[in-house]
């Protein structure tokens, strides 16, 4: 693919952003083990830092979710690919995400998880574009607010490549 990829987050911006979200999530839940749901596959790598900067008992579950479908812009059809593996009733979870973009994923999430009875359930995710959103979600902790623009790196991807960039960049066909 011959594009260009205009770096916009570098590596250690998103490291001491990840470390401050970590305090946070831990300060807003000082007393219980956190249940950690990560949005694959974007969200692997954001969610390996994050989990390692909070302190404390936590647990990780996946859910595998497609809606982009190997193109720039969400299709609006949110499919299931891999479902949790543990019960999270009575659980805090939050839910971690690569980007929150139109808001329809986050949304089915909420709205699928919610019915499973988790004590509480909120939402990291590394990236938060606003300006694009469809639906209002709730984002409790967000790593940058970027503009509307496609981002690839540090876990997301344009037809599977890009995610091993260890920062985030503008992609520019």
């Amino acid at each position: 693919m011959s594009a260009t990829l205009r770096p916009l987050i570098p590596a250690e911006r998103i490291a001491a952003r990840i470390a401050e979200m970590g305090q946070q999530i831990r300060a807003d839940h000082p007393d219980c083990s956190i249940t950690v749901i990560g949005v694959l596959k974007g969200s692997f790598l954001f969610l390996a830092d994050l989990v390692r900067a909070i302190p404390g008992d936590v647990r990780v579950e996946f859910l595998g979710v497609a809606s982009y479908h190997g193109g720039t812009s969400s299709s609006g059809a949110v499919q299931i690919t891999q479902d949790l593996r543990a019960s999270i009733e009575g659980h805090a979870c939050l839910i971690v995400e690569d980007i929150v973009d139109t808001g329809l994923t986050m949304d089915y999430l909420l709205r699928t998880l919610q019915v499973r009875g988790p004590a509480s359930i909120r939402v990291a995710s590394l990236l938060d574009k606003p300006s694009n959103r469809e639906i209002d979600v709730p984002v409790d902790y967000v790593g940058f607010t970027i503009p509307d623009e496609f981002v690839v790196g540090y876990g997301l991807d344009l037809g599977e490549l890009y995610r091993n960039l260890p920062y985030v960049a503008v992609y520019e066909p």
